[in-house]
C-alpha cells in the first residue's frame, strides 16, 4: 500500500488549504487514518485523526476549530481541510495508516511522503 498526500503549499495567514490523501492498494475502510505534521527542529506533532466509520473525528487542541479531518473511503482518500492558518502552521504533513485492521489510534503507521504547507505572516 502507498500514500500519496498532496494538497500543500503556500498561503498567507488566514487562508486556507484542504489536504487529500489517497491510498492506493487495499481500502482504507478498515483502517484508522490521521495527519501529522512536523515543524523544522520539532517533533513530529499527531494533529488529526478519524475512525473507519469516519464518526467523531479528533483534531489536536493546537488546530481546533481551525482543521477538520473527513474521509471518502469510496475513493481511499483522506482530507485534511484547514482554514484561518497561521505562520506556526508551517510544516510537513504527512498522512497515516495504523498497519493493522480494525485497530484503534495511529501507534505502528504506514507513511506518506509529506507535503510541505508554509504560511507567511
Amino acid at each position: 500500500v502507498q500514500l500519496q498526500a498532496s494538497g500543500g503549499g503556500s498561503v498567507q495567514a488566514g487562508g486556507s488549504l484542504r489536504l487529500a490523501c489517497v491510498a492506493s492498494g487495499p481500502g482504507i475502510s478498515n483502517y484508522w487514518m490521521g495527519w501529522f505534521r512536523q515543524a523544522p527542529g520539532k517533533e513530529r506533532e499527531l494533529i488529526a485523526h478519524i475512525g473507519w466509520s469516519g464518526k467523531n473525528p479528533v483534531t489536536a487542541d493546537s488546530v481546533k476549530g481551525r482543521f477538520s479531518i473527513s474521509r471518502d473511503n469510496a475513493k481511499n482518500t483522506v482530507y485534511l481541510q484547514m482554514n484561518r492558518l497561521k505562520p506556526e502552521d508551517t510544516a510537513v504533513y504527512f498522512c497515516a495508516r495504523n498497519k493493522r485492521p480494525y485497530v484503534l489510534g495511529l501507534e505502528d503507521n504506514i507513511w506518506g511522503q509529506g507535503t510541505l504547507v508554509t504560511v507567511s505572516s
